[in-house]
């Protein structure tokens, strides 16, 4: 057995772990990076599947992570370069109507008046308030999130110097509450409750209730009428990445472009990144974690231990149970992965022929951004009740970009061809009929002729296509049930019960053993937030 010793080991090659390794780093600590793939990046990584073509397998936007980490980790000076999407978003509707909405306020309401005047006065207003609201809960998201709930000693030992610092949090979170004034009736209503009746009491207009909603159920197996699905509305406004708050863009060279700039900045600060390095087992000895063995045998000691994998992987399949107290893995097992998310990715010929927005086989506006299919709230309603009975929806919620809009580095130059990403809704990871080995191609062909509705043609367009069920996400990136969040973002699995109640901050009941991914507060995202924070607690030890 051949044996490196290190002051921390990152398991998973993800933006949180390269962000996390990169942290530890500059403070001064050897790190090593393992990661099970060929590709850096987890799901935010950039594949070659067919010659010539660049693909975001699975994530394809990036907002949320805060300019303060691009910024301190050199990661436009390592080659990241994000490219601004203006206008935002395009809503097509088979009337032949469309609703375009992006930064440009005077132009979002010029676009909301075709539908109603009264929806394009109260748009600023809304816009408004989701930004004073994501501005207070930005101290929340910023730090490890403090362990509040009372679970007693049985639960977790809390020194005072623990006690103390979570008692500062609140404080500090008690203020930003304060700063919202009147708003607060408001901020608990886009916190805990559901997206539709919020959407319904702003605006009359279908299309844009639509267009809005679709921001609530991305990448969560529940509609827009179920409570905790108004929270990611807030995601629409946070992260300034793009340039400016809630302007979301593309990265040069496709989403790998941020795992390469991370890699770069990990070199330079002399961490070891080891690619096709899968983890087997997290050797725990006294209650206190010391090293990892790869599949292969090798054994890799290590002062700290993280993982940027989901809980469900660290803590039920590289440690051992006996290690783990009996109440912490039943309430492990208990985490919601619940996903009803497909993810198909196309090399196309030409850009799609909306008829809500000719524009002659060129690229248009209508392409910059997202493009939503998705004409009014009861789609998406009708969409989820067909998952929820085992099918994949018969008319499924689409949400698709064109970075070929803007990035032309993605195809082989002078091939005019395009690449396309549709996020798709809902597509259960189980099915009351057959297997997705038997649907996955069809479940493709009825995602198209969705699409053929509002872009005749579009089927012939299509030069190569991948589509990515459920269980292919689970397989190919180690996402439990195929969820990309690691974990449901639902009220019960936030802030301080992230990943479980009383272990909100990176820690684990297994001494040196931490949480550094998306399963950890605040969540899924492309954001590295999980990472700096995690990275900021184990510097505590």
């Amino acid at each position: 057995m051949e044996e490196h010793d290190y002051d921390a080991i990152i398991i998973g090659g993800g933006h949180n772990g390269l962000v996390c390794a990169a942290y530890l780093a500059k403070a001064g600590k050897k790190v090593c990076v393992l990661e099970r793939r060929h590709v850096l990046g987890g799901a935010a990584t950039t594949e070659e599947l067919w010659p010539g073509y660049k693909i975001s397998t699975a994530a394809y936007v990036l907002s949320l992570m805060p300019s303060d980490i691009i910024d301190s980790l050199k990661l436009k000076q390592n080659g990241l370069e994000i490219l601004p999407r203006v206008p935002s978003s395009f809503t097509p509707l088979l009337d032949n109507r469309s609703l375009i909405l992006g930064a440009d306020m005077v132009r979002n309401q010029e676009e909301i008046s075709r539908f109603s005047k009264t929806d394009a006065e109260r748009y600023p207003a809304y816009e408004a308030l989701l930004e004073r609201i994501a501005d207070a809960i930005e101290p929340a998201i910023q730090m490890a999130a403090p362990d509040i709930i009372p679970m007693g000693h049985f639960w977790r030992q809390m020194g005072v110097t623990k006690r103390m610092r979570d008692a500062r949090k609140l404080f500090t979170l008690f203020k930003s509450a304060i700063s919202l004034g009147h708003d607060v009736p408001d901020a608990i209503r886009f916190l805990t409750g559901a997206a539709t009746p919020i959407l319904d009491r702003w605006f009359e207009t279908d299309a844009l209730k639509a267009t809005l909603a679709t921001d609530a159920i991305i990448g969560a197996f529940m509609p827009p009428s179920s409570p905790g699905s108004a929270y990611v509305l807030l995601h629409h406004v946070m992260g300034d990445a793009g340039g400016a708050r809630g302007v979301w863009g593309y990265v040069r060279g496709g989403m790998g472009g941020l795992a390469s700039a991370l890699k770069k900045t990990c070199l330079d600060l002399g961490v070891d990144i080891k690619r096709e390095s899968p983890v087997g087992k997290i050797f725990v000895i006294g209650g206190e974690a010391r090293a990892v063995e790869l599949k292969d045998g090798t054994v890799i000691n290590a002062r700290q231990i993280a993982s940027s994998v989901d809980a469900n992987h660290t803590f039920l399949h590289f440690v051992d149970r006996k290690e783990l107290p009996v109440l912490f893995a039943q309430e492990v097992e208990k985490i919601d992965y619940s996903s009803a998310s497909a993810k198909i990715n196309l090399v196309l010929s030409e850009p799609p022929r909306f008829t809500a927005f000719p524009t002659g086989g060129r690229i248009g506006e209508c392409h910059m951004g997202t493009m939503h299919i998705s004409p009014d709230v009861r789609y998406i309603e009708q969409a989820y009740h067909d998952a929820l009975m085992g099918h994949p929806s018969d008319e499924p919620v689409l949400e698709m970009t064109l970075p070929t809009s803007i990035d032309k580095t993605l195809v082989p130059e002078g091939s005019g061809h395009h690449v396309m990403n549709i996020f798709v809704q809902y597509a259960p990871y189980e099915l009351r009929d057959g297997t997705w080995d038997d649907k996955r191609e069809w479940f493709g062909d009825l995602c198209t002729q969705e699409i053929e509705q509002y872009a005749p043609g579009f089927r012939n367009s299509i030069i190569h296509r991948e589509v990515l069920a459920p269980p292919d996400i689970e397989a190919r990136y180690g996402l439990t049930g195929g969820n990309i969040f690691q974990g449901a973002m639902l009220p019960h699995q936030l802030f301080s019960f992230r990943p479980v109640a009383g272990w909100a901050d990176h820690t684990t009941p297994i001494k040196n053993l931490f949480l550094c991914g998306a399963a950890s507060h605040p969540g899924g995202g492309v954001m590295g937030i999980c990472g700096r924070n995690a990275a900021a607690e184990m510097l505590r030890f």
